[in-house]
C-alpha cells in the first residue's frame, strides 16, 4: 500500500458559529490523480486552504509529506505546488518574464525554466506577452509556475474553470502526463465530473463538509449502485413505467420515448423484457449500462438510499 501524501485527521472547522468542515479524515496516496467532489458550499476550497497552510487548524490534524503541517509549513510549501482556480499573471510581462519572477521567489535553478516550458507545452510563445495567452495558455502557464519548483505533490483548484472543449482536453492530458511521467501527485478539485472520471484514480466526495465516500474510483463503481442500469423504449412508456413501479423496480428516468430503470443483477434485464411483453406492449430496444460518475455523485449527495457503500469509507457522523 502506497504512503499517504496529504492525511486530515478528524478535520473540523468553523467560520464564526457556521461550521464548514466536520471530522474530516482526508487520505490522499502517493502517486495518484486524486479527485476532490462536492457541490457549492461543500468546504472543498476550505479544505484546500487548510492544506495550503491559509487557514490555521490545530496540531495533529493536517499532516502533509508525512509531517504536522502547523509546525513544518515552510518545508512543506516548498514540496508543493498550487493552481486556485485562475493564475494571477502579470500581463503586460512575457511567459517567460513571469516564470523568472517566480523562480527568483523559490530559488529554483534558472534552466528550471526552460523544462517547465516544455512540459506545459508553451516554449514556442515563452516570448509573448501573457495579455496575448489564451485562457487555456495563460492555465497551463499557471500550472508551469507551480511547477518551478518541482514540487512533489500538485494541488488544482477548478484548472479548467472557463475554458472550452479543447482547452479542456489540454489540461486533462497535461494532468495525465504529469502524474503518468514526472510522478507528480495531483489533488485535484474540480466540479466537472466528467473529467474527473477520464482522470482520477482516488476519489472524495464530501457535502456540507462531511466526508460522504473515499477510495479508489473502481471501487466507488463496484460497491455502489452502479450495478447495473437498463435504459429501454417501447410503444408506451407510461403504462410501462406504472407496471415496472407496481413490480417494485426503480425508475431513474422516464421520458416521452424512454425508460431507465436501476437493475440489482444483470438477469434482471431479461424478466423487465418479459414482464411488459407479457402485459401487451411492444418493446422497441433494450441499452443495459453503468452509471457514469456523475449518477453516483448525484445519488450520493441527494441521500439516495440504494446508494450501497461500504462502512469504512463513511465517517463516523455518517453512520
Amino acid at each position: 500500500m502506497k504512503p499517504n501524501i496529504i492525511e486530515t485527521k478528524h478535520l473540523s472547522y468553523s467560520f464564526g458559529q457556521r461550521q464548514v468542515l466536520q471530522n474530516l479524515s482526508l487520505r490522499v496516496p502517493k502517486g495518484s490523480i486524486f479527485g476532490f467532489l462536492g457541490p457549492n458550499g461543500a468546504g472543498k476550497s476550505t479544505t484546500i486552504r487548510v492544506l495550503l497552510g491559509l487557514l490555521q487548524v490545530p496540531e495533529g490534524q493536517v499532516r502533509v509529506h508525512g509531517k504536522d503541517l502547523k509546525y513544518n509549513r515552510l518545508e512543506i510549501l516548498q514540496k508543493t505546488g498550487a493552481l486556485i482556480e485562475m493564475p494571477t499573471l502579470y500581463r503586460h510581462l512575457s511567459g517567460y518574464d513571469n516564470l523568472e519572477i517566480t523562480r527568483r521567489i523559490v530559488q529554483a535553478p534558472k534552466s528550471r525554466i526552460g523544462e517547465v516550458l516544455e512540459v506545459v507545452g508553451l516554449h514556442h510563445d515563452a516570448t509573448r506577452k501573457t495579455k496575448e495567452y489564451s485562457l487555456g495558455m495563460s492555465q497551463r502557464l499557471g500550472i508551469a509556475l507551480a511547477l518551478l519548483s518541482d514540487p512533489e505533490l500538485l494541488i488544482l483548484d477548478e484548472p479548467t474553470n472557463g475554458l472550452d472543449p479543447s482547452g479542456i482536453r489540454e489540461i486533462r492530458n497535461l494532468i495525465i502526463s504529469l502524474n503518468r511521467d514526472f510522478g507528480k501527485t495531483i489533488f485535484l478539485s474540480s466540479h466537472l465530473l466528467s473529467e474527473i472520471e477520464k482522470t482520477a484514480t482516488e476519489l472524495a466526495i464530501i457535502d456540507k463538509g462531511v466526508m460522504l465516500y473515499q477510495g479508489r474510483m473502481q471501487d466507488l463503481y463496484q460497491n455502489a449502485f452502479r450495478s447495473q442500469v437498463l435504459t429501454l423504449s417501447c410503444d408506451n412508456t407510461t403504462i410501462a413505467a406504472k407496471l415496472l413501479s407496481d413490480h417494485q423496480y426503480q425508475l431513474i428516468a422516464h421520458e416521452a420515448e424512454t425508460i431507465t430503470v436501476q437493475l440489482a443483477e444483470k438477469k434482471q434485464v431479461a424478466a423487465v423484457n418479459r414482464l411488459l411483453v407479457e402485459n401487451g406492449l411492444e418493446v422497441y430496444s433494450l441499452n443495459p449500462g453503468s452509471q457514469s460518475l456523475e449518477d453516483l455523485f448525484l445519488s450520493i449527495t441527494n441521500g439516495d438510499t440504494a446508494v450501497n457503500l461500504p462502512s469504512e469509507t463513511l465517517q463516523p457522523a455518517q453512520l
